[in-house]
């Protein structure tokens, strides 16, 4: 069979070809925030040799230690709603910070983030909505000179 043709004085439409899901691009690197994620970064290994998207959050002057104090005893319902910024830009700053500390060959390791209380210990919330991604990636630790890391927990569904 052949194809249908096309009528006069149409072009055919190019297939966009969409970027591999779960890649790398190096494309972050021309990000505006990049430079501001890698002196964060840069100075918390100065210092240690954990980064965690939080004290990038407060190094970039996004997020306040007090405001850090208040989400982890319960009195701020979700982190991001204390974060300064759009979500979009905040999930932005969560891929280049990922991507930028694979480059250096931190290892990822996941973390719980809890808080207890007189009932026992209860999980914290980064996001208004629990997107499980978004939670991972804001509890996700980058570790210099560690084993192979602690993969994230399974994801409901």
């Amino acid at each position: 069979m052949n194809a249908p043709e096309q009528p006069a004085g149409k072009k055919k439409k190019k297939k966009k070809k969409k970027p591999a899901k779960g890649g790398r691009c190096a494309k972050y690197r021309h990000d505006k925030l990049y430079p501001r994620v890698v002196q964060a970064v840069n100075q918390i290994l100065a210092k240690g040799d954990v980064v965690t998207p939080v004290e990038v959050l407060i190094r970039m002057n996004l997020l306040r230690p007090a405001q850090v104090e208040d989400w982890r005893r319960g009195r701020v319902p979700y982190l991001e709603r204390v974060i300064t910024g759009s979500l979009s830009r905040l999930s932005r700053l969560l891929r280049i910070l990922h991507a930028h500390a694979l480059d250096r060959g931190l290892k990822p390791s996941y973390t719980a983030y809890r808080r207890r209380t007189k009932g026992g210990k209860r999980p914290l919330r980064f996001t208004k909505t629990g997107d499980p991604n978004l939670e991972i990636a804001y509890a996700t630790h980058f570790v210099r000179g560690a084993g192979k890391g602690t993969p994230p927990p399974a994801r409901p569904g």
